[in-house]
């Protein structure tokens, strides 16, 4: 085969395949309208806890306190979102000037400091009130679970 031959075709191919990894990376259409609505949160929530009510298998009990621990981490990331549309607007507001806004990333710093540590103790405490009404071969399953589960590219 001739050189200008095969350089066209490793060319291209190295086009493609660059062409294919940006699309599939650059496909985000989860995220393009900010956080997640409040039905959708409610539908994640639902299937969440039906999951771990099956997995472990729950008694009505710890079902209800799990679903009291549901509660407590909607709350929380409510609370961590705020009242503003996006992450990416208040980021795009920072960066909206000649100069970085760092009074208003100091002060977005705080509510989000502010909104951690109003609502953290109140999910420490329904986290407990589960993992405690677990009986041990349940606590096992979730210690288990924990193990197993090392991170997100981590499966082995």
């Amino acid at each position: 085969m001739k050189p200008w031959i095969k350089r066209t075709l490793i060319g291209l191919t190295s086009v493609t395949v660059l062409a294919g990894g940006l699309a599939a990376c650059g496909h985000r259409a989860h995220q393009a309208e900010g956080p997640a609505s409040a039905e959708r949160v409610a539908e994640w929530r639902g299937k969440a806890v039906d999951r771990v009510t099956r997995k472990l298998d729950l008694t009505a009990e710890q079902r209800q306190k799990l679903e009291l621990l549901a509660d407590k981490l909607i709350a929380q990331r409510s609370a961590m979102i705020g009242q503003t549309p996006s992450p990416r607007a208040e980021m795009k507001a920072l960066v909206a000037g000649e100069k970085f806004d760092r009074a208003r990333a100091l002060h977005l710093l705080d509510e989000k400091t502010r909104a951690l540590q109003l609502t953290t103790p109140e999910v420490i405490t329904a986290l407990a009130d589960f993992y405690d009404s677990l009986n041990p071969t349940q606590q096992a399953e979730v210690r288990e679970f924990l193990e197993k589960r090392r991170g997100w590219f981590h499966r082995g």
